[in-house]
């Protein structure tokens, strides 16, 4: 009975990432820096995919498009709460905008679990199958797997913000992090959390081990089709092809797999670790598969000279 006529919350109070008070300023103008250039860099990969009669056809630069959207949502999500923590006074959240925030995060975050096994496998398919890589792997079918990686992603980001937000939450309202996630939240909660912090383990480990794994066993047999080839202009290309999906999956998984798949504890690094997807890789992205691809570069060389700009052979 003490629980239910105690008051629940109705607010958050994000106390974001420690700084020193002098770097206020400069902190606020760099991220608002890094979040306008992830915003125009991937808009500016999505356009191009897009546009381009040789890219949107492909499933490679499907993913890729899908990836730039996931890139702006998460960033849309995180960046501009986190810029607030660099202003003066206390910024609450109300409850609704917690949970909100925690299932877009968690939903767009398992979503982009899924596209980059995705990607793996597609890669895989066109280096080690070339020849039959256009049957495995059309335009209608990568559209349907990007449809069923949607549709998991909404069905993990839900689970976890029913069972975060089933508990009641009576107590101190000040979430020590920069934005609403599941191991922060469950901290203030006025109810035992065994049953939740297992569920979490379990389930997030099950997406992160299994996208992870499929995406090594890709790339193992990649590297040895890769080693295979006689030219070294050919093993040039295919390393070319794979290294911005490598990069960008290492600099992804390694954070998540800190923050979420080890003891319960409240280090001081979960806050930066949580940069990393939430700010720094979205920011990335863009840059590192434009610098990195030669066809996405020549696409948008063909989209910003106009119609009559020809491609290289």
């Amino acid at each position: 009975m003490e629980r239910i006529n105690s008051t629940l919350l109705t607010e958050f109070i994000l106390t974001g990432i420690p700084y020193p008070p002098q770097l206020r300023t400069f902190l606020f103008g760099f991220f608002l820096l890094i979040y306008i250039l992830t915003q125009l860099g991937n808009l500016l990969i999505l356009i191009t995919v897009c546009v381009d009669p040789q890219l949107h056809a492909r499933p490679m630069y499907i993913f890729l498009g899908v990836l730039s959207i996931i890139d702006m949502g998460i960033s849309s999500i995180i960046v501009p709460r986190l810029m607030m923590n660099f202003t003066l006074g206390l910024k609450p959240i109300p409850f609704g905008g917690c949970v909100a925030q925690l299932y877009f995060y968690h939903f767009l975050g398992s979503t982009q679990c899924f596209v980059y096994t995705l990607m793996a496998y597609d890669r895989y398919l066109a280096i080690c199958r070339p020849l039959r890589y256009p049957v495995l792997m059309n335009a209608k079918l990568s559209t349907l797997l990007v449809a069923g990686a949607w549709v998991a992603g909404s069905t993990h980001g839900a689970l976890q913000a029913i069972l975060t937000f089933r508990l009641p939450y009576c107590g101190p309202n000040q979430v020590d992090y920069f934005f609403c996630d599941i191991p922060a939240v469950l901290r203030l909660a006025c109810a035992d959390t065994t049953v939740n912090e297992l569920v979490t383990f379990v389930d997030i480990g099950v997406v992160v081990a299994s996208c992870f794994s499929l995406i090594l066993l890709s790339y193992i047999q990649i590297l040895q089709a890769i080693l295979r080839i006689r030219t070294a202009d050919g093993r040039r290309r295919a390393f070319s092809t794979c290294g911005a999906h490598v990069t960008m999956v290492t600099v992804y998984y390694v954070p998540c797999a800190f923050i979420y798949l080890r003891p319960e504890t409240n280090s001081p690094l979960d806050g930066a670790a949580a940069l990393f997807p939430t700010a720094i890789t979205p920011f990335l992205n863009p840059l590192i598969y434009t610098l990195r691809n030669q066809e996405v570069k020549l696409a948008l060389k063909r989209m910003i000279g106009g119609p009559g700009t020809k491609s290289e052979v």
